[in-house]
Formats: structure tokens, C-alpha cells, sequence
């Protein structure tokens, strides 16, 4: 498919807003991404994509504590 069918679509899938979320989490993200994500992705779907990115990033940061206190190691 040519970017000019994907832009034309006007939607882009829920795997495509996920990628854009996680990259958003990262910080890294091109000008012209940015500028296409504007008008491909759906809003709802971009909100359902920061819930569960906060939600597995929390999940991450609580088991990484977790092991740390777990092993013993005071400083």
C-alpha cells in the first residue's frame, strides 16, 4: 500500500498507535511520523494505547523494585 492510500485511509490500526505510544514513552520520534500521525491515528484508540503503556511501564518500574529489595542488596 503507497502512502498516499494510507493517508488517504484516514485510520490507522490499533498495532500502529501502539508503536506511536511506545515511542512517545521512549521520546524518540521523526518530524515526518509526527506529522503523519496527526491525521492517521483514531483518538480513542490512542488513549487505550497510554493506559496500557502506563499501565506496563508501571508493572515494570514495581517488579524491578521488587527484585531489588528482594535480593537483599542495602546500599
Amino acid at each position: 500500500m503507497s502512502e498516499t492510500e494510507q493517508s488517504s485511509k484516514g485510520s490507522g490500526t490499533f498495532f500502529q498507535t501502539m508503536r506511536t505510544v511506545a515511542w512517545s514513552f521512549f521520546g524518540v520520534r521523526k518530524a515526518v511520523d509526527h506529522e503523519n500521525d496527526g491525521s492517521k491515528l483514531n483518538p480513542a484508540h490512542v488513549v487505550v494505547a497510554g493506559v496500557i503503556g502506563a499501565l506496563v511501564l508501571i508493572l515494570i518500574l514495581a517488579s524491578v523494585v521488587s527484585w531489588v529489595l528482594s535480593s537483599g542488596v542495602a546500599a
